[in-house]
């Protein structure tokens, strides 16, 4: 190991432990995402200590979309709990009495977090980390709660794109958030220069950052679904104008 590697700045070597696959934590969780069905007083989550020697604290709170830590309309149950080496144990988020007030014709956006907490250690000039989950948590009115044939049809299906300019407008028709994670020319390329994740709101319209050049008039978009699956739609386009391709989309093969 040579000198420069050896006297990396604390700063840096806390960011790479910070940022480090999910892997590395203690604290599991049983999802990448929630869905809150808006009939539905709760849901539960399990999670488990993977460490089999120490206990850690398990710290639930919810953000709304600006990334605010709130306590209604829904909460954390509890809030902080104990879990012994290599036991598991279940996280509630509730609804309170405010959730009936949300929008209920399109679902809203929080943010589940749950962090770590480590034992303290009795060595003296050790650095512990707390390391932290933050996953996407839908709330889903009652009234849009997809039925079994809705599912076996998948809304990201009637997402349509529009060519403004040098770039695509992905337009969502439907009540429901659509999380792009991938966008590339053809099945087979690969993703797109100038490509950001992003999540297109209910009813509502984004940009994608590759060029219409770079995308062709075939685009092929991926999607998180519900369970964290990642599909991909193709699409074909007339003009201005881009509808999904069911028979050229890998996920209909």
């Amino acid at each position: 190991m040579t000198s420069r590697t050896r006297f990396i700045p604390l700063a840096f070597a806390v960011v790479a432990i910070c940022l480090s696959p999910s892997a590395y934590a203690a604290i599991g969780l049983d999802r990448t995402r929630v869905v809150f069905d808006g009939a539905k007083d709760a849901v539960s989550m399990n999670i488990v200590n993977n460490n089999t020697e120490l206990p850690y604290l398990a710290q639930g709170w919810i953000e709304d979309e600006q990334g605010n830590k709130i306590t209604s309309p829904l909460t954390v149950l509890p809030p902080v709990q104990r879990l012994e080496p290599g036991k598991r144990s279940q996280v509630k988020v509730q609804a309170l009495p405010g959730a009936k007030l949300l929008a209920q014709d399109r679902e809203t956006v929080y943010y589940f977090n749950l962090r770590e907490i480590p034992p303290r250690s009795d060595k003296s000039n050790t650095l512990q980390i707390a390391l932290q989950t933050r996953i996407k948590l839908f709330y889903r009115p009652a009234a849009i709660m997809p039925s079994q044939q809705e599912l076996s049809n998948p809304w990201q299906q009637k997402m349509t794109l529009t060519r403004e300019g040098n770039h695509y407008k992905v337009n969502n028709p439907t009540p429901y958030y659509i999380t792009l994670v991938d966008a590339r020319s053809g099945k087979e390329a690969k993703t797109a220069a100038d490509f950001e994740p992003l999540m297109v709101p209910p009813k509502g319209s984004l940009v994608l950052g590759p060029s219409a050049a770079a995308l062709g008039a075939t685009p092929y978009l991926t999607y998180i679904n519900d369970y964290g699956g990642r599909p991909t739609l193709a699409f074909i386009c007339n003009g201005n104008n881009c509808t999904v391709d069911l028979k050229a989309s890998p996920s209909n093969e």
